[in-house]
């Protein structure tokens, strides 16, 4: 019976050992792009709420703020001309997000929110897919 508590208190002392430098104190600091990209997914979640609630005016000011997150220089991970055509579908689409809203047209909003989260997704696809290229080089 000793022998089994020693070895649990042993046991025990070895896991707060390996769990110890895990508790936050060395999370590192989100840069510019990664706070962006929050914001904006942010705003994307908003935007499926106006629309699911049938809040236009919700849908519009957040497809401006998407707009304006956009625009930002950080915005920018890979200057390659595929990947400024997925930027400028996303401002576009974005733009008529913002029309449609304004225009009450709640299924023209939830197609934009469609056409937006696919162009976000295979954008983010061609970064990684980009990004490894790149580290094998």
């Amino acid at each position: 019976m000793k022998n089994l508590f020693r070895a649990l208190v042993v046991l025990l002392l070895a896991a707060g050992v390996c769990i110890a430098p895990g508790r936050g104190d060395d999370v590192t600091k989100p840069t510019k792009t990664q706070e962006l990209m929050q914001k904006k997914l942010k705003c994307s979640q908003s935007v499926l709420e106006g629309v699911a609630l049938n809040d236009f005016d919700k849908i519009a000011d957040n497809a401006d703020q998407l707009i304006a997150i956009s625009q930002k220089a950080e915005w920018v991970v890979v200057k390659t001309p595929q990947y400024e055509l997925f930027s400028n579908q996303f401002r576009k689409t974005a733009e008529s997000l913002g029309k449609n809203a304004k225009a009450k047209n709640l299924d023209g909003a939830a197609l934009d929110y469609v056409d937006l989260t696919m162009t976000c997704v295979k954008c983010h696809k061609y970064v990684r897919e980009t990004r490894m290229t790149l580290r094998d080089e």
